[in-house]
Parts: structure tokens; C-alpha cells; sequence
């Protein structure tokens, strides 16, 4: 995976430009608070800024941030009116005149957004993006920063996972879970998922994975008799409730748990905020003398201050591509007409892999 070095372009000028529309097309809420406040609008398009590229967007990668975002209750929102969207794939169109990197007019690029990718044209700081590998398609491309630098960065900088570790990874259908699942296994580790339905476990064996765990009543039992007297080294999570705290208590020492999301808090189109405070105060806590005395950790983190650590960025990103990977699973397609079906699909929690709205040329 070919990283967009940070130098001077020498040909073609710096200000090139191929043909670029005048307005673009958007999903924008004037306000987070309910999902269907997100409407389709057409937009003028300003002039480019120097530092940055101009992308037409062929496909936009969903995520649960999306969601929690549209309802105000992620804390990194915008204030005000705001583009949801954290990924896209698409073609170079132009080059700000005093843009440090090599990319060029007509590339083919995926990237990554703090808000605003759900649009047909993105302007962008050039470092936030890559060039897509020659085999990919665009709704690949779209699939792959977002949920491979959250799988990467937990298992890695976090998790710590080496050869010959077990991992469990909670929700290993989705996005996240899957890119971690082939992560886990590629760096030798031996990756234990968990689903919530039996077609769900049926999809990772057919992605070759054999210790999978479809979450019932009693998911503690579930998981030592999966384990066998194994020691569990790490456990990454995105659910929340319960299901971590039996997780957490079947660490080894020395073992971590990772923590990257809540869907449990998962609204409807609008937060009931009663159900949501009351899932708050029955939320997991851990004690940290209790941590020193069985000698394991808890570590969370949320993946938008990524952007503003470029040199960690770049780290990353490139460690995903240097354990090449196949391209990310796309598990549902929709037109960019469709945002609001794309969100209830990952909002329902039913799907597998990825779910990208893909935009016609």
C-alpha cells in the first residue's frame, strides 16, 4: 500500500486541476439529535485550499460513530450544522498550489476526514490519504482506514498481542471485529470471536476462522469452555455492559482489556435518554487496586484524535498495509441516495463486514 510522500511536486504544477464540479452533493443535519434530521443537499464548492486536495468521492465508509454522532452522543460532534462521515475512496481532481505531497490529478485515493465525508467531493489534507492498491475497488478503499487503524492501534499499541496470544474480539462479523480477527491471525496470534446470531459464525468459517463463540445467557461459561484452560492474553471490545465485565474477569495476568466503542448505547433515531442513563450507571467500573492486585489492565481510547497525531497516523497506517491484508469484506452496498437505509442497517446490528454508500461517476 503506497503512501502519498510528503514532498514538493515537481510535474504536474502544483495547481493542477482536472474537471471539478461547481457545486457537490451532501448529507448534512443542521442540528445532532435524530437521525432523521440528515438531509441530501446540493452545495456550491469553495475554492480549494492551498495545503489541500480536492477528491470526487466514489464511495463513503459507514461507522458507529456516524450514528452516535447524528444523535449527539459522541462527545467529538460538531456544534452546529455538520457532514457526518470519517472515510472515502475517490480520484484526485486537484492539487492545492501549495500541497507537500506526491499525489497526482487522476490518482486513485482512500482517506480518512474528521466529519465530512458523506459527499460526492472532499477537500482534504493530502497526509491523511493513501493511494489504492491497484486490485482494490473504491468501496474497498473506503472500507479499510477507519476500522483497520482501530483494529491495528488495539491490538498493537494497546493490547500488546504477540505470537502464540489469545485474543478475544467482540463482534467479529463487523467491520472492526473482522479486521482484527485477520489482523490477530496474521501476526500469529490465535483470534477467539464473538457474534450475536449462528449465520454470523457461519460467515467467519467461511472466512476460515474456527474458534468462534455465538454470545448466549451465560457467555462467562461459554468463554472459559472456549478458552479450555487457556490464558486469555487480551480482549477487544466495542459492546459494553455485562459482556465486558465477564470478559475482563477472564484475563490472565498481565492481560488487557481494550476498549474502542459502546454499542450498547446504540440509539434508535433519537437517544432515549432514560434508557441511556440508566444503562450509564450500571456501565462497567474497575478499580485499579483491584487491577494492581490480579495484575490486569483496562485501556480505552477513541480513534478521532488520530487526526491530529500525524506522525502516529502515518505509523498506523502503515503497519496495516505492511501486514497485507486482503482487501476489507464488503458485506452491504448502498446508493448515496440511500444514507438513511445504510444507517438502520448498522444501526439493527444484523450486518457483517463493512457497510459503504457507493456514489456513481
Amino acid at each position: 500500500m503506497e503512501k502519498a510522500h510528503h514532498k514538493i511536486p515537481v510535474s504536474p504544477p502544483a495547481s493542477a486541476s482536472a474537471k471539478s464540479p461547481a457545486v457537490r452533493k451532501v448529507w448534512r443535519t443542521d442540528k445532532a439529535g435524530a437521525i432523521s434530521n440528515l438531509t441530501l443537499r446540493e452545495e456550491p464548492l469553495d475554492a480549494l485550499h492551498g495545503e489541500h486536495i480536492r477528491v470526487t468521492v466514489r464511495a463513503v465508509g459507514l461507522n458507529f460513530a456516524d450514528i452516535f454522532a447524528l444523535t449527539g452522543l459522541y462527545s467529538a460532534t460538531p456544534k452546529g450544522s455538520f457532514i457526518p462521515g470519517l472515510e472515502f475512496a475517490g480520484v484526485v481532481t486537484q492539487v492545492g498550489a501549495t500541497a507537500n505531497t506526491d499525489l497526482r490529478v487522476g490518482d486513485r485515493i482512500y482517506g480518512c476526514t474528521r466529519f465530512g465525508g458523506y459527499a460526492t467531493v472532499v477537500d482534504v489534507p493530502p497526509q491523511h490519504c493513501r493511494r489504492l492498491p491497484d486490485r482494490w475497488r473504491f468501496a474497498e478503499g473506503a472500507a479499510f482506514p477507519a476500522q483497520s487503524l482501530t483494529a491495528y492501534y488495539a491490538l498493537t499499541h494497546l493490547g500488546a498481542v504477540k505470537s502464540g496470544r489469545q485474543v478475544l474480539v467482540q463482534s467479529a462479523a463487523g467491520g472492526v471485529g473482522l479486521q482484527a480477527m485477520r489482523m490477530a491471525r496474521q501476526m500469529g496470534a490465535n483470534p477467539i470471536g464473538t457474534v450475536s446470531s449462528e449465520s454470523k459464525r457461519q460467515f467467519l468459517a467461511q472466512q476460515g476462522f474456527d474458534e468462534i463463540i455465538v454470545r448466549g445467557q451465560d457467555f462467562a461459561h461459554q468463554l472459559q469452555q472456549r478458552l479450555d484452560g487457556r490464558p486469555l492474553h487480551c480482549v477487544l471490545d466495542g459492546i459494553g455492559g455485562e459482556i465486558q465485565k465477564q470478559s475482563f474477569a477472564a484475563l490472565s495476568p498481565t492481560g488487557r482489556l481494550v476498549v474502542f466503542g459502546a454499542a450498547e448505547f446504540t440509539p434508535g433515531d433519537r437517544p432515549n435518554w432514560l434508557k441511556a442513563a440508566w444503562r450509564y450507571l450500571r456501565r462497567p467500573r474497575y478499580d485499579v487496586m483491584d487491577m494492581i492486585s490480579s495484575n490486569r489492565a483496562v485501556l480505552a481510547f477513541n480513534l478521532i484524535w488520530l487526526w491530529q497525531e500525524q506522525a502516529l497516523f502515518d505509523e498506523l497506517l502503515e503497519g496495516c498495509a505492511a501486514l497485507g491484508l486482503p482487501a476489507p469484506h464488503i458485506g452491504h452496498a448502498f446508493s448515496f441516495t440511500q444514507a438513511h437505509a445504510a444507517i438502520e442497517q448498522l444501526r439493527c446490528g444484523r450486518s457483517v463486514g463493512k457497510i459503504v454508500l457507493n456514489i456513481d461517476e
